[in-house]
């Protein structure tokens, strides 16, 4: 039997949150460029579609549904759905995210901060329950969080998405605790800064300065430029890495 390459995702099922642009485009087209097929969630029914077909250009089954992942009635049908059109989820990337660019604690309203973390943390912990259950009943799994900068750097400026962020990383290291021996192994990437329809507010800011001195390779990142890392932690080359946080910010945090 011919061993399969290993980085090779053909067969593999893939449910991509905030899928339909910014980063999470990025990593689902370099999962399907892999072979994994691949499933869209996504609040914006238009931009779903735009990205799907992406998708179905390259080749591989694919489907987008029109999904809040701050609505939990709504997570459990979601990836029945997809397992009904697609087979069993083996990859789950959390990647749908927002943020409140409150300028601190004293002007971050308190409906913000709740929006913020449910969509960040608490959609994250619900998603990879519901996947993690189905992957416990067919052999095992990858799940892969999107954390960021702010996982290790304070903000005064997004106190509610740096609290998530930062929370991301201890959850992705005690998931990966209990799900290891289950042969599920779960990660998270650390993007530094990506230019995204969310950080284009912050481009306009004096921080734009900051950020280019600080970031060696003196520029933004693009989204596909994740899908690499991505790949890698949704394929069987990474099935002895576990419990880690890869940092994709072209040197950002080194200084």
């Amino acid at each position: 039997m011919k061993t399969p390459a290993l980085f090779d995702l053909t067969g593999r099922v893939a449910v991509v949150t905030g899928g339909n642009g910014g980063i999470g485009r990025g990593i689902a087209l370099g999962l399907a460029e892999a072979g994994a097929a691949v499933a869209l969630f996504g609040r914006n029914q238009e931009k779903n579609q735009r990205v799907l077909s992406e998708l179905k250009a390259i080749g591989i089954p694919s489907v987008a549904l029109r999904v809040d992942v701050t609505d939990r009635d709504g997570l459990e049908p979601a990836l029945k759905a997809v397992e009904s059109d697609l087979g069993a989820v083996s990859i789950l990337i959390n990647n749908a995210g927002n943020v409140s660019l409150s300028g601190g604690v004293l002007q971050e309203e308190p409906e913000d901060w709740d929006h913020v973390i449910e969509t960040q943390l608490n959609a994250v912990f619900l998603l990879s329950k519901l996947a993690a259950r189905s992957m416990l009943r067919h052999g095992g799994g990858k799940i892969i969080n999107i954390g960021s900068m702010y996982s290790f750097f304070g903000s005064g400026l997004v106190p509610s998405y740096s609290a998530a962020k930062g929370a991301i990383i201890q959850l992705t290291k005690s998931m990966a605790i209990e799900l290891a021996p289950h042969n599920i192994q779960v990660n998270a990437i650390a993007p530094g800064w990506i230019e995204t329809d969310m950080t284009v507010p912050v481009q306009a800011l004096p921080l734009n300065d900051e950020i280019l001195a600080r970031t060696p390779a003196g520029r933004w990142g693009q989204p596909e430029e994740i899908a690499g890392t991505a790949v890698y932690l949704a394929s069987r080359a990474s099935d002895f890495v576990t419990g880690t946080t890869i940092r994709v910010d072209g040197g950002y945090a080194i200084r």
